[in-house]
């Protein structure tokens, strides 16, 4: 009989062959699970994809109060000239290619005296963009309504009964559109489904972002240099306190995100609020401001990715091979020189996949800043750190809350771009990860 290493025997002969193929069966039993539980998890993330995508794309009927190839083409003859060729077709009028002369123009002449003053008094129409006149004449001129939307499979498999719908209503007209355009990425926010964007949310998250990153960031690396290098050689209270700090942080890499939004709300809105409101440097109007800014958010996304960050940076800095810190001693240099020189080179790739894929956790989080004071509908731009603001997960949550289709599929628009920005992040992860990679 065949002894194992733990003194007991294997059967023989036909026992053992029945044996093996019972371990065998097992295996492949497990094998099967793990293979089911993995293509579960692709076919749900799948049908969100779907999901979305059906949302951000099909027909469109919608009503002008002005129709915009008359527009252009009365203010052409007009003018004695005739229509460029190339602006009007059979959706109408493509009025981001006319020259941005003729759309201020437009615009003069078709808004009253009094919304014109405010229009220039909220901004010069010869100071702004060609697309940004494009969408005003839109808005104040042509005003288009919606009346009807429908998701990418009702638009592929119910074509003639869309069309046999709107046959009634003459003055409807059906695009099929996509809801992810160039205006969308570029108009604010609008309470008229048909004007929104996300240009401010996209602002918003990335000046929060931004700030969170620089907050945790040096906290979080040299947090994980101390604990690693220093707190875990250390002995007596060195050693114990390094254990506390490493037990904690772990503790806190689990607490619900709600927590840190609390957090944020008590200390950096309330008690620290001349200074994240901008008071304490008198930049702002002290009779209005609050510390409901960019920069409490920010504060409050770092403390949340803060912990992350260093349990990365730590796993990072301790797959280094010991080998080269011994090197380092060996050439006469101190235990910082090692630090610097040698260690800190050879984890930079895993220190900066943890910080992006931490930044990404950031970048969708949505409790926190709906506690700490973000504004569900703004259509001011963040110019600074203590500006008031909104992020794409805030600006995704308002329109799905509402009862209106159109701002249903807005929502499913806005997750794409979401959904991109992440990947991006993720994939620059991966890029910088193989560019400093290094074989030992």
């Amino acid at each position: 009989m065949a002894i194992d290493r733990n003194g007991a025997g294997y059967p023989e002969g036909e026992r053992l062959r029945s044996f093996v193929a019972g371990r065998q069966r097992v295996g492949q039993i497990w094998k099967t699970l793990f293979l089911a539980s993995t293509v579960v998890g692709i076919i749900a993330l799948l049908a969100l994809l779907f999901n979305v995508i059906d949302d951000s794309f099909g027909y469109v009927a919608y009503r002008n109060a002005v129709d915009p190839a008359t527009l252009v083409a009365d203010y052409y003859a007009a003018q004695g000239g005739e229509v460029p060729p190339g602006l009007i077709d059979e959706s109408g009028t493509d009025l981001v290619r006319l020259p941005a002369g003729d759309l201020a123009a437009l615009i003069r002449a078709g808004v009253t005296s009094g919304r014109l003053r405010a229009l220039e008094a909220a901004q010069p129409l010869t100071l702004r963009s060609q697309a940004e006149l494009a969408v005003l004449l839109t808005a104040e001129v042509i005003k288009p309504t919606i009346v009807g939307t429908w998701s990418l499979t009702e638009s592929l498999t119910e074509r003639d009964r869309i069309r046999k719908e709107l046959a009634a209503d003459p003055d409807a007209s059906l695009d099929f559109r996509s809801w992810v355009t160039g205006s969308f990425l570029t108009s604010p926010q609008s309470s008229k489904p048909e004007l929104a964007g996300v240009r401010t949310a996209i602002l918003g998250s990335l000046w929060v972002t931004l700030i969170a990153f620089f907050f945790s960031v040096p906290l979080g690396v040299g947090a994980a240099i101390y604990l690693e290098e220093y707190g875990a050689q250390g002995r007596g209270l060195s050693a114990r306190l390094a254990q506390l700090i490493e037990t904690n942080i772990n503790n806190l890499a689990g607490v619900p995100s709600i927590i840190y939004g609390m957090l944020g709300l008590a200390v950096f809105v309330r008690v620290l609020e001349a200074l994240t409101s901008g008071k304490i440097f008198g930049l702002v109007d002290p009779t209005t401001a609050n510390g409901r800014t960019v920069l409490s958010a920010g504060l409050t996304l770092g403390l949340l990715i803060l912990p992350l960050v260093i349990i990365n940076a730590r796993e990072a800095i301790r797959a280094v091979p010991h080998a080269l810190r011994e090197a380092g001693y060996g050439l006469g240099g101190t235990k910082w020189q090692t630090i610097r020189d040698h260690v800190l080179p050879n984890a930079v790739p895993g220190i900066l996949t943890g910080v992006i894929l931490a930044m990404s956790r950031a970048l969708g989080e949505t409790a926190p800043l709906v506690v700490v004071g973000a504004s569900t509908f703004i259509v001011v731009d963040p110019n600074g750190p203590f500006s008031k603001f909104t992020t794409l997960p805030i600006q995704i949550y308002q329109w799905t809350s509402r009862p209106q289709p159109e701002f249903q599929h807005l929502a499913a628009g806005a997750i794409l771009v979401l959904l991109v920005l992440l990947l991006a992040m993720n994939a620059a992860a991966v890029l910088l990860r193989n560019k400093y990679a290094r074989d030992y």
